[in-house]
């Protein structure tokens, strides 16, 4: 309040003190110096800003208050008033900062969001890191969401300009896609949390208003399963296009619902990467060598003394389990257990999409900052082209696995077909021709099983035919002939 009340001159002064640029419009000094109070507000400043306010209401006030610099009071005793009136004679009294108490004075700031200043000691709510986010600035730390009275929805504003170098870093960067600018402001909000770092997570009832429009927030997922409830992709807020990139004051307001839990927001002036950028990355820093990859199958497959089963090798498939296809950059997680591995060009752009930084293969989490890229086993997929899978031995020396030749579709049971080959002849049927009325191919069956009788039948009829001389070649019954062909 102190700092809304003072003039040109006076803002000059206060900016002048901390060695900020004194030029521009009134309201582009008013923005700094109230950046400087959020941000910087030491007891050497809050003493200028006393200083400058007391000097300028002194002259209209009727009477005045002399300064006592070495009157020390107790917190208790001292009074700031929220509010004022300019035509008001009211005695204040110059208060000494080294007993000031900072949370009672300032447990509040102008844009309604809580936080305390940086001489109280207090942990800090961090964000998780974003592999496709790279930061470059912090322009509000993040700060907890106060509620302003006992209404379900609330609304919290902030005001904040960017330096001419941030609008320079934005105008400069280059386009994602037309009109989304790979350097971004953006809003990101979690729980207030300060015993390890949070992820994204949005309050219920969430509207995002920047200057004069609102910004989309993303939508939920559809829920393909009955009775499941659509989940929200909790991601960064980009800001970017609705803001005034210039020295101009940007205002954003969060509305939001209270309904118990603690949220805080932080804004940051990030890049974003691609998949394909996070891809050569990892492909500069994330390669471990093949003999450190050896050593490590070597250890998979070392012999356990309270095992009694030996393992002799491991099987590594050479197919990505994302995609079913070859894989072309074989990559794990260093927490992974096991050896087999994922195309990564495939999962930084599943992640792209939707991020998750699940292992594939393991259903365990797999973040960026642990993947490396199987040196070993991308020696292997040069070598060994005409293979799927591969065998790693005791020795750490590996054998290709190929597939076995599909079998012939014939049938199990042998046939033996004499005469036409015509198809149409396979099959007799009751009549003994074809479907086209040609003869059929005589189909002698030899998986029959012969049982004694059948055998006794047989020599009757050897002995006869001695006897009337040669006969024809005995036709299957076409039961028979069709199970056969089957």
């Amino acid at each position: 309040n102190m700092v809304m009340s003072f003039r040109v001159s006076d803002l000059q002064m206060l900016l002048g003190f901390v060695g900020r640029s004194k030029s521009g419009l009134k309201h582009e000094l008013v923005t700094r110096a109230l950046q400087l109070v959020q941000f910087d507000c030491s007891p050497e400043v809050f003493k200028k800003i006393k200083e400058l306010y007391e000097t300028r209401y002194a002259k209209k006030s009727s009477e005045v208050a002399q300064p006592q610099p070495q009157q020390h009071r107790s917190p208790e005793a001292l009074s700031i008033h929220s509010s004022y009136d300019r035509g008001s004679t009211v005695a204040r009294t110059s208060i000494s900062t080294t007993n000031i108490d900072y949370p009672a004075l300032y447990g509040k700031y102008l844009n309604g969001l809580g936080r305390l200043p940086p001489k109280v000691a207090k942990p800090e709510v961090r964000l998780v890191k974003l592999p496709f986010y790279t930061t470059l600035d912090e322009l509000l730390k993040p700060t907890e969401l106060v509620p302003q009275n006992n209404e379900k929805l609330q609304e919290s504003p902030c005001i904040f300009a960017l330096t001419p170098r941030q609008v320079e870093l934005i105008r400069n960067s280059r386009e994602l896609q037309p009109g989304v600018k790979s350097v971004q402001v953006v809003l990101r909000i979690c729980y207030t949390d300060t015993s390890s770092p949070q992820e994204d997570q949005y309050p219920p009832n969430i509207a995002v208003k920047v200057n004069h429009s609102y910004c989309s927030v993303p939508g939920y997922y559809p829920s393909n399963k009955p009775g499941v409830e659509p989940k929200r992709p909790c991601r960064p807020i980009n800001l970017t296009h609705l803001m005034y990139l210039s020295a101009a004051t940007n205002r954003i307001t969060i509305t939001w619902g209270n309904y118990g839990k603690s949220y805080s927001v932080g804004l940051y002036l990030v890049r974003q990467m691609t998949s394909a950028e996070l891809l050569q990355r990892l492909k500069t820093i994330g390669i471990k060598h093949p003999e450190l990859c050896k050593a490590l199958v070597k250890e998979k497959l070392r012999l356990d003394p309270d095992s009694e089963i030996a393992t002799t090798g491991v099987r590594v498939s050479l197919i990505c389990p994302l995609v079913k296809m070859r894989l072309s950059v074989p990559c794990r997680a260093e927490t992974c257990a096991h050896l087999q591995c994922f195309d990564a060009v495939f999962y930084l752009q599943m992640n792209e999409k939707k991020p998750t930084w699940m292992c594939p293969v393991c259903d365990k989490p797999a973040p960026y900052d642990q993947l490396i890229i199987d040196g070993l086993l991308s020696k292997i997929l040069t070598e060994c082209e005409d293979a799927d899978e591969i065998e790693y031995l005791v020795d750490g020396s590996w054998c290709p696995i190929r597939a076995e030749k599909e079998r012939s579709c014939s049938p199990q049971c042998p046939i033996l077909v004499l005469g036409s080959s015509d198809v149409n002849g396979l099959l007799p049927t009751p009549n003994g021709n074809g479907e086209n009325g040609k003869a059929t191919a005589d189909v002698v069956d030899l998986t029959l099983d012969s049982s004694s009788s059948e055998e006794e039948e047989e020599e009757d009829e050897e002995e006869d035919d001695d006897d009337e001389g040669p006969q024809p070649k005995r036709r299957c019954s076409y039961e028979k002939g069709l199970v056969s062909a089957c």
